[in-house]
């Protein structure tokens, strides 16, 4: 397995101490416990201590003392479904349902190459870890013939960024001479994408405890990979002990495909092929009847909730409180912005309340601190890092956010949880990831997000033109 790079932004003495006073804060811990004004301690990449009232006196080697007046302290957002490459094909097929979309947009998808992917890798980066988001994932399934190492460039992004991240090496194999929806084209063999997702595994997974860069098994969906794909690479990750990640149950239409092609729901199909379990997590899972969840509740199937992308294709609403209810780890996720075009987590905390309450269960259905859980700590949980990060706890990594409560926008607000997760979108004051800071006063602070934002411009209308002229 590769080596951390825990280190690569910075080179820290171990007992390099960072004190946050004077915060509010909300662990996310098993209590929910929470301080009106308290204190965090972060010595190298590790939180110290946490509690009330000011840090502990006596303390050596503190490079940082930072007054936390008017700010709420939480975990760091985790991020547990995106497709980085589509930051390049924002604002296209505006009004379309899933699969009309993706008829739509596979044939441009499938023309991307290394330049483009990372150019789009860093711009779906830097948009969520400026606001928020301190472990990153991406679901990349396009790999054109002859289009460099996208997997290389899409990890050496996220590195320089400094945040954590899982790549879920995507694949598919099913395209529409098999009855499939990508173009003949855009695939890739069965052998092939077994042998270039073993690979992209030894080279850069690394299964310790502050791992920078983990690597996921992803086949893209059912109506996109072979049956023999999903249960090979179910295979291949548990004999390379890695987490499993694909697409299910998203939308009307992917349930009736399922049933004519398979004679059986998507559940079932995926549990046919070894795709419950808890070292795996689904995206969407919108539509899913009481059996379906209590199949992923049983089994400890963890869910990627992405409410606005599910609004953005009127996919429908997931059954987000009734999978809680049942025990199913539920994270959220961007998605692709090439159905979420904002591209920013920290909005769906209030997008996932506020959707979820037009459900079955109205007002009752998810409240501000479930909303919060589901953005941190249930999203640790579906990447497998609940031991780790997620929660605000002594003894975990020190990924947390500091968000700024006290101006117009939320100053009025008595409960600092409630401003961050029914008010407007927060700026971020401090994201310290692995102990480093990667984001102060809402800037990057490793890249330039001006030259981000001409380089993807430039590879949009690059990419634009190459289809066009296909």
């Amino acid at each position: 397995m590769a080596a951390s790079t825990a280190d690569s932004i910075t080179d820290r003495i171990v007992t390099d101490r960072i004190v946050i006073e004077n915060v509010a804060i909300a662990t996310v811990d098993a209590q929910d416990t929470e301080y009106a004004s308290g204190h965090i301690v972060v010595a190298g990449n590790r939180i110290e201590s946490i509690g009330a009232g000011e840090a502990p006196e006596g303390l050596e080697n503190v490079v940082r003392r930072i007054d936390g007046t008017g700010h709420l302290a939480t975990p760091g957002l985790v991020n547990t479904h995106h497709h980085f490459y589509q930051w390049i094909t924002r604002g296209l097929a505006t009004d379309h349902n899933l699969f009309n979309w993706l008829k739509t947009l596979y044939p441009t998808w499938a023309r991307i190459d290394e330049q483009m992917t990372y150019a789009a890798a860093q711009g779906s980066l830097a948009m969520m870890v400026r606001g928020g988001v301190t472990t990153a994932m991406d679901h990349h399934y396009v790999f054109p013939q002859g289009s460099g190492d996208l997997s290389g460039s899409i990890i050496r992004a996220a590195s320089e960024m400094g945040v954590r991240f899982t790549l879920a090496r995507g694949s598919m194999d099913r395209s529409e001479k098999d009855g499939g929806l990508p173009p003949d084209f855009a695939v890739e063999t069965l052998e092939g994408a077994l042998a270039a997702t073993e690979e992209t595994v030894k080279k850069h997974h690394d299964s310790s405890f502050d791992a920078m860069t983990q690597v996921a098994v992803a086949p893209c969906s059912p109506f996109s990979v072979s049956t023999e794909l999903l249960k090979q690479g179910a295979e291949l990750a548990r004999r390379l002990g890695v987490r499993l990640h694909t697409h299910g149950s998203e939308t009307v239409e992917e349930e009736k495909f399922c049933h004519e092609l398979f004679g059986m729901g998507p559940t079932d199909y995926f549990e046919s092929t070894g795709w419950l379990g808890e070292d795996v997590w689904m995206a969407h899972s919108v539509h899913m009847n009481d059996s379906d969840i209590a199949a992923f509740g049983r089994t400890k199937t963890g869910v990627a909730h992405c409410p606005s992308s599910n609004a953005r294709l009127a996919a429908g609403i997931a059954r987000v409180p009734d999978m809680l209810a049942a025990g199913v780890p539920v994270g959220l996720g961007v998605d692709g912005t090439a159905s979420n075009e904002s591209g920013e987590l920290h909005t769906e905390l209030r997008n996932a309340l506020l959707i979820n309450r037009l459900g079955a269960h109205r007002e009752a259905a998810l409240n501000a601190r479930q909303a919060l859980r589901l953005g941190t700590y249930g999203g640790a949980q579906v990447l497998g890092r609940a031991s780790q990060i997620g929660s605000l706890e002594a003894g975990k990594l020190a990924d947390l956010v500091l968000w700024k409560l006290d101006t117009l926008a939320h100053s009025s607000i008595a409960d600092p949880v409630t401003a961050l997760v029914f008010g407007a979108a927060a700026p971020v004051t401090l994201s310290l990831v692995n102990g480093a800071p990667v984001v102060e006063d809402s800037r990057l602070l490793h890249v330039d997000e001006d030259a981000i934002a001409r380089s993807t411009r430039d590879e949009a209308q690059r990419l634009a033109r190459i289809a066009a002229q296909a």
